[in-house]
Order: structure tokens, then C-alpha cells, then sequence
């Protein structure tokens, strides 16, 4: 199996975890790495020495690097992305894709048009513990969704062009499109601004899918606990996803309550509550990023489809403007545009 010429654009918060994934797998060679900022590629250097490094990164179109990494502010996602795509390179873009629907479109109509792979940096799509989650619902074990709670909060990372509904919501929504396997009609949200008086680093959304299905989204830059956690409730089960937790990330509560077809006396109140174990579901654990990697290099040489593709980065995109329109206009309802 070829490996596959690799250059990575970004060094700063998450660039290094990319580097060293696409660094240390076989199946690719790291070309190059670029960033505006002379003492991240130093340190970059240091690390991987037989890496080049540059702080323009159209220097690396001269060079043989087939497919490149952007994992730059969200800002310049789109034209970053063009100018490679331009070059002839595949792209993996990390989230958001874009800051746009339109430029989210462009990005994936010159790609087509170029004959070129586009993928979207989802990293949770490739967690097993969320593909536990999608084994779980589709084996009908929990019976019918009723609705999804989901919690991502910490104190910080403030990003510098984009406020905490972009920065966070993604990986929620990605994974709500996924484990659904449908699209929300809807979305609303509302939030605070603290700490910078112009950008949101607090906020709920709420987004509404088919079959009367809900999920709540909480996101935070500005609380003392870091909790990443999935509450997903279904009429036989109910499921709760902790990623903090260090081993037993999936549990599947025995618990439900339904409506009694009848009742002998009125402090029944015609409902039926049961409560049974707790089971923690087993996984196969690998580290997501790496999955990611992997299926990014096995798209680039096979020409498939990559499991996290730029279509779905244009519908997580598709939702956040909703999300962001809603948090404009005081946290009324508003129609996705799919």
C-alpha cells in the first residue's frame, strides 16, 4: 500500500495533533508544515526534523504533496481551501468547513469540478464510542427517540473569529446527524456575552427533527467543568454518553415510562415506570483523530467517499447559520436551508 504525500496547514491549537498523526502513520509520508508563526514551526522542527517547514504554505504546491490539512482560524478556511484545491491538492478542511453556506458550496462544487476529495474534520464521527451509540439506536434496542441532551462546556479556548456556537456546536450536530440519520427542520438558539461583549461564549440550542424528535444543545466557554456528555432517551431506554469518562464511556439505562392501556384506581394515573440495570456497552478503543487520518489517506488513494465528506461540512454549516440566525433575532425559530 502507497503512502500518500501529506502537507498540514496550521501548527497552532490543533494542528500538532495532525501533524503527529499523519507523521507517525505508514500509510502516509508529512512533506510539509505551514504556519504564519515562526516559534510554532521551530518547535514543529524540532520535533519532526526531517519535516519541512514554511510560513508561506503555497510554498508546498511546487513540492509533491498530494493532499493537505487546513487546520487554521475558521476565517480562512475557505481561502485557503480554494487555493489548494486550485493546486490540484485533496483537502480535509477541520471544523467548521466554512463560515458560509456559500462558501461551504463553493469549496465542494470546485472540488467536484476538479475531480478532487473533499473531507470535513468531524473527528467524533470516527469515535467508537459514538459508533456505539449508532449500533445501540439502530438495533431498536431503545425503542423510539423522544429527544437528545447534549452538554459541551469548559472554561476557555475563546476562539479569535468565531463564537462558541461555531467553535463547539459542530461536534454535537455532527454526531445528531449521524446517530438520527435525518436532517432538523428547525433551529433555535439563545445565549450571553461575557467575557468579550461582542461575541457569544455562552448559548442553548435547540433544534427540532422529523417525528416530533428534539435535541438540546448546551455550549459554553465559561464554566468551571469540562463536561462532554450525551443524554439520548428512547420509549424501552435510555443511553448516556460521558467522553470524559476514562473507560466506561457508554451506558445503557434500563428505564422507561409508558401509558397503561388502563388503570384500576385514579393514583395510577394511567402511566407505567420501570426501572432496571445499568449496562456498560464494551468498546474497541482507538484514538478518533487517528481513524480520521486513516480514512482521509484511504479516500485520497482509492477514490471513495470518505465517511466524514464535505456534504455533511456544508449540512453541520447549514445548521450553525440557522443557529446563528436565531441567535440574532432573540431565539425564535428558524427554518434550515437544506
Amino acid at each position: 500500500m502507497r503512502s500518500v504525500n501529506v502537507g498540514v496547514i496550521g501548527a497552532g491549537y490543533w494542528g500538532p495533533n495532525l501533524i503527529r498523526n499523519f507523521h507517525n502513520l505508514p500509510q502516509a509520508e508529512l512533506l510539509y508544515v505551514a504556519d504564519k508563526n515562526a516559534e510554532r514551526l521551530a518547535h514543529i522542527h524540532n520535533l519532526y526534523p526531517d519535516v519541512r517547514t514554511c510560513r508561506d504554505y503555497r510554498e508546498m504546491f511546487d513540492a509533491p504533496v498530494e493532499a493537505v490539512v487546513i487546520a487554521t482560524p475558521v476565517s480562512s478556511h475557505f481561502p485557503i481551501a480554494l487555493d489548494c484545491l486550485k493546486a490540484g491538492k485533496h483537502v480535509l478542511i477541520e471544523k467548521p468547513i466554512a463560515c458560509s453556506i456559500p462558501e461551504a458550496r463553493q469549496i465542494i462544487e470546485l472540488a467536484d469540478r476538479l475531480g478532487l476529495l473533499v473531507m470535513s474534520g468531524h473527528t467524533f464521527l470516527y469515535n467508537p464510542a459514538v459508533a456505539a451509540l449508532k449500533e445501540i439506536i439502530d438495533s431498536g434496542e431503545i425503542g423510539r427517540i423522544y429527544y437528545v441532551n447534549s452538554t459541551r462546556v469548559n472554561l476557555g479556548l475563546y476562539q479569535p473569529d468565531v463564537n462558541v456556537v461555531w467553535d463547539l456546536a459542530p461536534h454535537d450536530v455532527s454526531i445528531l446527524l449521524d446517530l438520527l440519520g435525518d436532517e432538523p427542520v428547525s433551529a433555535s438558539a439563545r445565549g450571553g456575552r461575557y467575557v468579550k461583549k461582542n461575541v457569544h461564549d455562552v448559548a442553548y440550542l435547540s433544534l427540532f427533527f422529523p417525528d416530533d424528535v428534539m435535541a438540546d444543545l448546551r455550549v459554553s466557554w465559561l464554566d468551571p467543568n469540562k463536561i462532554r456528555r450525551i443524554t439520548i432517551v428512547g420509549s424501552k431506554k435510555m443511553i448516556v454518553y460521558d467522553d470524559i469518562e476514562p473507560q466506561d464511556k457508554v451506558k445503557i439505562f434500563d428505564k422507561s415510562v409508558e401509558v397503561q392501556p388502563y388503570t384500576d384506581t385514579l393514583e395510577e394515573f394511567h402511566l407505567a415506570y420501570h426501572y432496571g440495570e445499568v449496562a456498560i456497552y464494551p468498546l474497541d478503543w482507538r484514538e478518533p483523530l487517528e481513524l480520521e487520518c486513516l480514512d482521509f489517506l484511504d479516500c485520497v488513494r482509492s477514490g471513495r467517499t470518505p465517511r466524514s465528506d464535505g456534504i455533511l461540512g456544508l449540512k453541520v454549516v447549514q445548521v450553525l447559520e440557522a443557529a446563528q440566525s436565531s441567535l440574532n433575532n432573540g431565539g425564535g425559530k428558524e427554518l434550515i436551508q437544506w
